[in-house]
């Protein structure tokens, strides 16, 4: 229970990553805020915490939109008085096509949602922060950090890069006031998110190769799991990483290093 008393917000915390990050949190003592956009969700991840003998607090909210997200972290801190720990997960694959088959509205929707929306849950939640001290981590990608292999994924790339290049630069920025900022970068997990992702022409951008064992050097090609995810993001949390700032950690397997 080492996160005994804190007070953690986790983005995209209805499925997946996020899901399994705040039933991971909430299982060490902390009370976790599970934000999502689908209230469906949200209800679901509580349930299943406090089933589990945990605490949290249901928020739904698009975390790309201002409005929705004050109210959501203006409703936690309300009815806690602090956070202690952010967990910058939420994000969609969006389109993947070739650059001049992606539609700028369809460009738009994926650099809002994953980066609009980091910078927004960022935006709100560091003056809660500021207070105390506390954790961020942010959900990257092997993607747009170690492979550029990804066929079409261009936006999707460009805003998982920026995801790793925000966290570099506010290491730095937010250390004087004793909070952390890291990220992880899965490789390929077994999540809903592909539902998120539109492909098209595959062909055109697609790099001809084939690995006969499986593209994922540790596991055989099988992918990773979110409680795999969760682990590293738990750990990144926590007082253990209390010297570790402005990290990107890659959890894929090898997968990114063989590609």
């Amino acid at each position: 229970m080492e996160l005994q008393g804190k007070i953690a917000l986790v983005t995209g915390a209805g499925s997946g990553i996020g899901k399994a990050t705040a039933l991971k949190l909430a299982a060490e003592g902390a009370r976790v805020a599970v934000l999502s956009r689908t209230e469906s969700e949200v209800t679901e991840t509580c349930r299943e915490i406090a089933n589990a003998g945990g605490q949290s607090i249901a928020l739904t909210a698009d975390t790309s939109d201002e409005a929705q997200m004050r109210a959501a972290i203006g409703r936690l801190t309300d009815a806690v008085g602090g956070i202690d720990i952010v967990i910058a997960n939420a994000g969609i694959n969006g389109v993947w096509a070739p650059i001049d088959d992606l539609k700028p509205d369809e460009w738009d929707q994926t650099i809002s949602v994953n980066l609009r929306g980091t910078y927004m849950t960022l935006y709100l939640t560091v003056p809660h922060l500021k207070r105390s001290g506390g954790s961020i981590v942010v959900v990257s990608s092997i993607n747009g950090t170690r492979t550029f292999t990804t066929p079409g994924a261009t936006a999707y790339t460009a805003t998982k890069a920026a995801q790793v290049a925000m966290v570099q630069q506010l290491a730095l920025e937010l250390g004087k006031h004793h909070i952390r900022i890291n990220a992880v970068c899965p490789g390929a997990i077994e999540t809903g998110i592909a539902a998120n992702t539109s492909m098209r022409h595959r062909e055109e951008t697609e790099v001809p190769v084939i690995w006969p064992e499986g593209e994922i050097p540790i596991t055989n090609g099988k992918k990773g799991a979110s409680e795999d995810v969760a682990e590293a993001i738990l750990f990144l949390a926590s007082d253990r990483a209390r010297h570790i700032t402005g990290t990107p950690i890659w959890i894929d397997g090898g997968q990114s290093l063989l590609r």
